[in-house]
């Protein structure tokens, strides 16, 4: 060995032992942080670092928590309970002050990437069960959001998310709520493609709604006992509301008796609706018996939306509604670019669209 080849392994060999050689970590350098009742889920979270996992045993854990690194999996027993309540005192992170349970938040420049949350129960939070902002590919599966005081799981600015699999029951609000924005007016967002598929939700007062957001499914979800099954929602805003698909739902018995409020009738009896929206698809979903007389009572009803803006090239087609009070169908819009075909119904507003 020359000189030059002895130098060259010593100088490789300092920086190795300095860590200023080493390799970039690899997929088998990610950790996995367990987590027992009495022990600080935030605390795994804040020293977590991207690709890490979190467990937690079954068990009650009361606390929330707030996630802001990208590339985490924060998940519980799939055997057992795993449950998340309000703590007895709330801690200063902003997650905790707003009444949620868990949140996954970035912002405009740097949205928090690739997180994973499954598995959960999230139990009575004065506000949101989980509530995410300026996520990208965030994927809710297999949690529970009950009883808390707005909404069960809900994303507003986010795009490419993924809910499948949940149960949302009993909340004040929607089961599930997706949004542009719910601190001030503005067009609808483009999601790049966000799935809702196989949740169940009940007894919440909307059991989902889809607000000023465009390009996305709802699909395989299964609906009962709520106020209203499906919203989705658009204005007068710039880009409209649509592109979406709503299919092979199933959505029945949403007879639960809701007041109104400052935007909305009472509800009750409403499977989907369809308000200020364009360019989407009804199809091959089943609604049955879902009976009210609010102005939005109905198997699926269009109708404009509250400031008087019409739906525009809505395709509602091959889907089975029946026994829906007031009507099966019922088009309670002024927009004339609307089709309905090939529907098995019983009832329709007005006649002759069954």
């Amino acid at each position: 060995m020359t000189k030059r080849q002895i130098a060259l392994l010593a100088c490789t060999a300092a920086l190795t032992a300095s860590g200023l050689g080493a390799a970039a970590p690899s997929a088998g350098s990610w950790s996995v942080h367990r987590v027992k009742p009495g022990e600080s889920i935030q605390q795994a979270v804040d020293s977590a670092r991207p690709g890490d996992t979190i467990v937690l045993a079954p068990g009650t854990y009361r606390e929330s928590v707030h996630i802001t690194t990208s590339n985490l999996t924060l998940r519980g027993s799939t055997v057992f309970p795993t449950v998340i309540v309000p703590a007895a005192t709330p801690g200063t992170d902003t997650c905790a002050r707003a009444g949620n349970g868990i949140c996954v938040t970035g912002t405009a420049d740097r949205p928090v990437e690739n997180v994973t949350v499954r598995s959960l129960t999230l139990r009575g939070f004065a506000k949101n069960g989980l509530w995410a902002k300026w996520t990208d590919r965030l994927e809710v599966k297999r949690v529970t959001a009950e009883s808390n005081g707005t909404w069960g799981i809900a994303q507003e600015r986010s795009v490419r998310g993924v809910l499948r699999h949940n149960t949302a029951r009993n909340n004040g609000d929607a089961g599930l709520f997706l949004a542009n924005t719910v601190t001030e007016e503005g067009g609808a967002t483009d999601t790049d493609g966000t799935v809702v598929s196989g949740n169940r939700v009940s007894g919440n007062r909307i059991g989902i709604t889809v607000r000023r957001l465009r390009n996305l499914t709802v699909d395989h979800n299964e609906a009962t006992g709520n106020c209203a099954a499906v919203f989705v929602v658009g204005d007068e805003s710039t880009p409209r509301a649509g592109a979406m698909t709503l299919r092979q739902n199933d959505i029945h018995e949403n007879n639960k008796l809701c007041p109104k409020t400052p935007r909305l009738p009472f509800l009750q009896g409403s499977g989907i609706v369809v308000t200020g929206a364009e360019d989407t698809v009804v199809a091959h979903n089943r609604v049955e018996d879902n009976v009210g007389n609010s102005p939005l009572s109905g198997g699926i009803v269009l109708f404009k939306s509250f400031v008087g803006v019409p739906n525009e090239r809505i395709e509602i087609h091959d889907n089975v509604v029946l026994r829906n009070g007031t009507a099966d169908l019922a088009n309670r819009d002024i927009g004339k670019t609307n089709t309905f075909r090939h529907n098995t119904c019983g009832v329709s507003e007005p006649a002759g669209m069954c």
